[in-house]
């Protein structure tokens, strides 16, 4: 097949917050992403690929369209776009910059609002327009929306507005600010989309379904490390029991040659958290392991 006539899919690359740690994503899944400071359209070591930056506010819309057939996005600018696309999957790790966010409904610490009927008639800012204005329309309370583009918790703090719609994850930044949240509106995490119609095409929803289990295989491998070591047949029950795996440590029998043979050993190999590690190679150590080795993972897949 000449390369005019190859197949590509067309994914969009989440500019701005997300571009980094979607770009890395990508390299432990196995696609090598160069971003470059001049263009919109990275390149990948994947002829199979076009890949465009696309801010993620905007990403939904162009993913609806078909202009692209897949991308990184989260779930509220989905909403904010009220946008028809398949929902691939979820990329969530509550440790790297795929964390889920919450949106909030957030007034000032000294503000009468209680509930959000309470702000009839009111005004609140917010990046999510689209989707606050429907929210407050389904529950009949009539208040003014209006877009911030930006520094919208000093909006609230400042009185410029009675109530603002913001993204949080912990909420230390909306304390600080002497402000209250009155309720939650939903939680929002990044998600692989794609358009229907792509999604309909045989191999375009192959190469989708490719990248999205090799996506959720790198970010199952986060905080994680392999760790193998050679054990003596009469301490195998006692360090087995100590090693958390996914299912079940592999155990295999050691080759009996040179200071093995006459003995019977085994290697054994795990994954664990990377945070236990510390603790417990020297019980291991303690239990007869021995050369134990630790390594990186980049992928975990089924």
């Amino acid at each position: 097949m000449s390369e005019a006539q190859t197949p590509r899919l067309k994914l969009g690359i989440p500019k701005g917050s997300l571009q980094d740690a979607t770009v890395e994503l990508f390299r432990r899944a196995g696609w090598k992403i160069t971003v470059s400071e001049r263009s919109y359209f990275p390149t990948i070591d994947d002829s199979t690929i076009r890949c465009s930056l696309v801010r993620a506010q905007e990403m939904a819309r162009y993913v609806e369209d078909g202009t692209l057939d897949a991308g990184i996005t989260g779930v509220d600018w989905i909403r904010e776009n009220d946008a028809r696309v398949h929902a691939v999957c979820d990329l969530v790790y509550s440790k790297s910059s795929f964390r889920p966010t919450r949106w909030v409904l957030v007034v000032p610490e000294d503000s009468p609002v209680q509930r959000p009927e309470d702000l009839k008639g009111k005004r609140v800012a917010t990046e999510l327009v689209n989707f606050t204005r429907r929210y407050f329309a389904e529950r009949n309370i009539p208040v003014d929306v209006e877009f911030s583009w930006g520094a919208t918790e000093a909006k609230a703090a400042d009185g410029l507005v009675d109530a603002i719609v913001e993204v949080t994850e912990t909420g230390s930044t909306i304390r600080a600010n002497r402000l209250r949240i009155v309720c939650e509106l939903f939680q929002s995490n990044p998600q692989l989309i794609a358009n229907e119609r792509a999604w309909s095409d045989p191999w375009k929803r192959s190469k989708i379904e490719q990248i999205a289990m090799l996506l959720q295989g790198a970010l199952e491998a986060e905080g994680k490390v392999g760790i193998k070591m050679n054990v003596p047949k009469e301490r195998l029950d006692a360090v087995v029991a100590l090693i958390p795996s996914l299912t079940a440590p592999t155990i295999s029998p050691l080759f009996q040659s040179g200071k093995l043979r006459g003995k019977e050993w085994f290697a054994v190999e795990s994954v664990i958290p990377e945070a236990e590690v510390r603790e417990l190679i020297p019980r291991l150590i303690a239990e007869g392991a021995t050369g134990i080795i630790e390594y990186p993972l980049n992928k975990i897949v089924g």
